[in-house]
């Protein structure tokens, strides 16, 4: 005898609640990644290989980034210089000194390269594209979140590898020595520099291939992440997370995520932003991303990327989750 056929509405069903749990595919996309450098990683020569693939996306993407960000939008942003700069200092400012908090609080309940990890998570920029679709979804200033979120993601390249050599220093053993600089530099700058003076032979190539270029971001963030944690299994560093260490994590990411949220609103208030500006930054302020977050931790840790990386993973994980239902809230509010 055959056992049970699942009904059409119960798969239907079970579609809905994977949707709801995930809502962006990407998420999987990660949680993959993550299995397969945990189950299957890359070792030995394999591994060198894999590192230079990574390395060689990584450089492309911020290439891509570069020829995809109008000039113009940039200039447009000096208009609203009061979003902006909550933008700016809220990112850059206020949830690094949040995470950095947190990071303190936990003490030694967490390994150090976690504890790093929470801090290097609320130092990363915004997203772009979810930070601005979440604000479209609730009403939001979708210029400003669109500006917001390019000049994020532009000053990260800069302030966010300070922010990781001054606050972290030698906890992740990054300094501002001069090899450091030359890394970033090379595999960041220069290739959104290149990217920049492209733009007039090739950014409307770049507009016509859009989906083509989305797949690629995402294909370099799940290569970076494979890398990294095919080297924490190689180096034996995940040994050192077990449950109850990743409860503890997970308590300390959903504190930051409730600051990272409630902080930027308050914040909008205090700046006596109107209610659409508010809204834009209260996602592009909250939101932190893993698309520059995963190729600048392979190249600022190098083998030791796994365990930091962790956290802004878990991060871009929940504020999917909890950035739907707070859309909706405030669309149904303006």
């Amino acid at each position: 005898m055959t056992g049970p056929v699942a009904s059409p509405t119960g798969l239907v069903h079970q579609a809905d609640m994977i949707a709801r749990l995930f809502p962006d595919r990407f998420v999987l996309m990660l949680l993959g990644a993550i299995l397969l450098g945990w189950l299957m990683p890359a070792t030995g020569g394999a591994l060198d290989v894999a590192q230079q693939i990574s390395n060689i996306s990584i450089f492309a993407l911020f290439f891509l980034h570069g020829l995809r960000l109008p000039r113009k939008e940039v200039l447009a942003a000096l208009k609203s210089w009061k979003l902006q700069a909550g933008m700016l200092a809220f990112t850059f400012l206020i949830l690094p000194l949040a995470g950095w908090g947190l990071a303190q609080a936990a003490g030694s309940l967490l390994p150090v390269a976690l504890l790093s990890g929470v801090m290097y998570c609320a130092m990363l920029p915004s997203t772009v594209q979810s930070a601005i679709s979440y604000s479209s979804m609730a009403n939001g200033n979708i210029a400003g979140s669109v500006v917001g979120a390019a000049i994020s993601n532009l000053v990260g390249i800069i302030a966010t590898p300070l922010l990781v050599a001054v606050v972290i220093g030698a906890a992740a053993g990054v300094s501002l020595h001069s090899e450091t600089i030359m890394r970033i530099a090379t595999m960041l700058l220069l290739p959104f520099a290149l990217g920049q003076l492209a733009q007039s032979w090739m950014g409307a190539w770049a507009v016509r291939q859009k989906r083509l270029l989305s797949f690629f971001d995402r294909l370099v963030i799940v290569i970076a992440v494979y890398v990294v944690f095919s080297a924490a299994v190689a180096s034996g560093s995940l040994a050192a997370v077990d449950g109850v260490t990743l409860l503890v994590l997970m308590v300390v990411i959903g504190l930051l995520l409730l600051a990272a949220f409630a902080g930027s609103w308050t914040l909008g208030h205090l700046l006596g932003l109107d209610r659409a500006d508010r809204t834009s930054l209260i996602f592009a302020g909250a939101h932190k991303s893993i698309a520059t977050g995963a190729p600048m931790a392979a190249i600022l840790f190098g083998s030791g990327a796994g365990l930091i990386l962790l956290p802004a993973i878990l991060y871009h994980m929940a504020q999917l989750l909890v950035s739907a239902p707070i859309a909706a809230r405030l669309a149904k509010g303006s």
